[in-house]
Formats: C-alpha cells, structure tokens, sequence
C-alpha cells in the first residue's frame, strides 16, 4: 500500500508553524487509502474542492443528502458543473474563499428539493498555511426539522386538546337535551306542520354541532397507531362503500385501478381508511353527481420523499384520487390542508387537516395537483411499506375525550 507523503518544508513563522510541521510529519506515514476510506465512510456529507474551484473529494452521504446519484468522473470536474441541480450548494462552496469568518453550523434551504442542509465550511491549508481548497461537511436536516416540528405539533395538540375536550363534554351535553327536547316536541305538535318543520331544523342543526364537536376531537387528539399488515386494495373497497353512505354517487363513473397484489403497508387500517373515505367524499361532494373518480395505486422501489443516509428511501405505495370536478384554485392550494380552512358552506373544514395528520403520522406525504387533463383534482398519497414509527406519539390522557375515559 503506497504511502501518503507530503514534501518536506521548511518552518517559517516561529513555533506554531513548526508544531503544523510536525503534525504534517506525523501523518505521512498513513496511507492515502486511509483518507479515502476515512471520507467515504463519515455519515455526514463531504465535499472538498480545489482553489481553482475543482472537485477533489465528495462521499456517498453528500449524494445522499442532495438527492443525487454518484458520478465515478466526477473528481476533477468544476464544482459548479458537478453540482449544476443544486447552486445553493455552490454559492456557498465558492464563497469560501471571500467569507470572514466562514459560516459555521448554518442551514441553506434547497430549492429543487426543499431540503434543509445544515453545513460548516473550513478552508484547507498546505503547509505553509497557503489557502488550497476548501471543504464543506454538512447534513440534511430535514428530517430533523420533521420530527422536532411533529414535536411542537404533538405538545401544542394536546394542549388544545385538553382544552377542547373539557368543552366538548360541556358542550355535547346541552346538545343532546335540545336534539331530545326538540324531538319530543315534535310528537307532541305531530299536527302542526309548520311546527313540524321548524323543530326538524333544530334537530339538523343539533346534530350538525355535534359532529363539528366530534370532528375537533378527532383532530386534535393525540394520533394512536395500531400498526398492522394493511392492504391498499382492502381499503380502497371499504372507503368507496363508506364514502356512498355518505354522499349520493349519482351518475358519477367510478374507475378502481388498484392492483390485489400490490405490498401491504404497515399501518393503522382504521386511520388509514378513515383518510381514503375522507378524499373520495370530498371528490364525490365536488362531482355533485357528474364527472368522473379515478382511483389509481401502484407500488414504488423509491419513494420520492425526504431521507438521509440514515434513513435512506425505502418501498413505498403511491395511491392517487383524481376527479374532473371544478378543481381548487392554485392559491388555495397550500391552505386546504390548514385546520378550519374550508370553501363548503357547512364543512368544519378539519377533514383534509386530519388527512394529512394521518398521513404524517405514518411517516407519508400528500399534496395536491391538476386532475384530469388539468381541471379538477387530484390528490397524491405516498406511503412507506415499513415506516420507521419512531418518535411515536405517546398514550396521552383524553379527559373525556370520546372514546377515551371519563372523569368521575
């Protein structure tokens, strides 16, 4: 094995400069495959560039970390050819050498990607302290970010629901006494139409305030996965059937295309199903009984979400839900799955907010696109075959919640 050797030099500049000397000597004798193999296996992403701006080094994590495939040509390239998808990456390679002090743990936000990359620079000095190149090591945060945001997610829905629980139980009951008492009424003045009409409003009303109250239980309660080997083509079937209790199909033309033997999926069938019906009810409402839902599935090598080298992409199922209804405007895009957000007249607007809950919950990704040849909608559900589960949500008190234990 041949051994990495730099020339000897002189000591200019007094004692430090010797000691760097020294160090220099010291390491000579390691093998250069030893700092290969030490740059190839750091789990965070490295990148070293020359002063002239050519790349002398980069590992698998950084590919990783960028989402990028590695290049066996790569070494020697220009940095901003090598890296021409992600410029953020080479604005702060090349500033390296015009920056005082260089940044230090700072975060640059990935355009193509969306990605959160958290870096240190530090320049690379020969022996005579003469500025050579550059190196940068850094790490996707993303999924950091993820997890510490479903932390404040988690901490802040308690505290709400908490709250939201004591009124619900204060609430729900005066409800019940006014959808009873109005329903007596309405036997007593069976003779009365006009009475009869009236008093069948308030009990619509009244069960309308309850399932709202039912619907803030619902999200803001702690999210409680019992996991399981779930099959998509299962809950497709069940959520259409739910779905049609819900809302009239009328001439609506349904297309399945959801393959029996696709993978499971390791999740809460409850839940999960519970967001399917959640997607077709909204497209059924938006047909108003005209149009076309198409619901399609298929499995993926890769899903195309956020990883890192620890948490690399696994398998995954990607289920769409397309109609040719009126379609949401671009604007709204964004705020649809924001709690209270609704354009219906008498929606909570919590359906789609729980939707992407769940879908959190299970380590997915939904968003929003065009539907059929560019009107309407469609909704795109990613899914992991095997979600890593960790930082689950822990068993938290409902006080009252439904379903959960009353206070005595």
């Amino acid at each position: 094995m041949r051994a990495y050797r730099l020339k000897p030099s002189p000591a200019p500049g007094g004692a430090g400069a010797s000691n760097r000397t020294v160090a220099h000597q010291q390491v000579d004798l390691v093998p250069e495959r030893f700092y290969r193999d030490l740059i190839s296996g750091m789990r965070n992403g490295v990148i070293v560039i020359r002063r002239d701006g050519t790349l002398v080094a980069i590992n698998d994590a950084a590919y990783a970390s960028l989402d990028m495939l590695p290049g066996s040509a790569d070494v020697g390239r220009p940095i901003s050819a090598v890296l021409a998808d992600v410029p953020e990456m080479v604005r702060v390679l090349e500033g390296a050498f015009g920056s005082d002090p260089l940044p230090n743990r700072a975060e640059v936000k990935l355009a193509r990607t969306g990605r959160s990359i958290g870096f240190t620079l530090s320049l690379v000095r020969d022996a005579l302290g003469i500025v050579s190149g550059a190196a940068l090591f850094f790490r996707d945060l993303t999924r950091v970010e993820q997890l510490e945001e479903r932390e404040r997610l988690r901490d802040r829905l308690a505290a709400l629901g908490e709250m939201a629980a004591a009124i619900a139980h204060e609430v729900k009951n005066p409800l019940a006494g006014i959808e009873v008492m109005a329903g007596l009424l309405k036997r007593r003045l069976s003779d009365n139409p006009e009475a009869q009409s009236m008093l069948a409003d308030i009990i619509g009303e009244a069960k309308m305030a309850n399932a709202i109250v039912l619907e803030v239980l619902d999200f803001v309660r702690p999210v409680r996965l019992q996991v399981e080997d779930v099959s998509v083509a299962e809950l497709v079937q069940d959520s259409l059937h739910m779905a049609d209790s819900l809302v009239k199909r009328g001439h609506v033309a349904i297309s399945v295309d959801v393959p029996e033997d696709l993978p499971p999926v390791q999740g809460d069938g409850h839940q999960l199903r519970q967001v399917f019906t959640n997607l077709l009810t909204n497209a059924l409402e938006a047909l108003d009984g005209q149009g076309r839902l198409i619901i399609q599935a298929t499995a993926l090598d890769r899903l195309p979400i956020p990883s890192t080298p620890d948490h690399p992409p696994g398998a995954g199922v990607e289920v769409t839900v397309i109609d040719d209804g009126p379609g949401i405007p671009e604007a709204m895009q964004e705020r649809i799955f924001s709690p209270f957000f609704t354009t219906k007249p008498r929606g909570s607007g919590l359906g789609l907010a729980i939707v992407r809950k769940v879908v959190d919950a299970h380590e997915g990704r939904i968003d929003v696109q065009p539907g059929l040849d560019g009107s309407g909608t469609c909704f795109r559900l990613l899914l992991p075959l095997k979600p890593s589960m960790e930082h689950a949500p822990l068993p938290q008190s409902d006080n009252g919640a439904p379903g959960g234990p009353r206070p005595r």
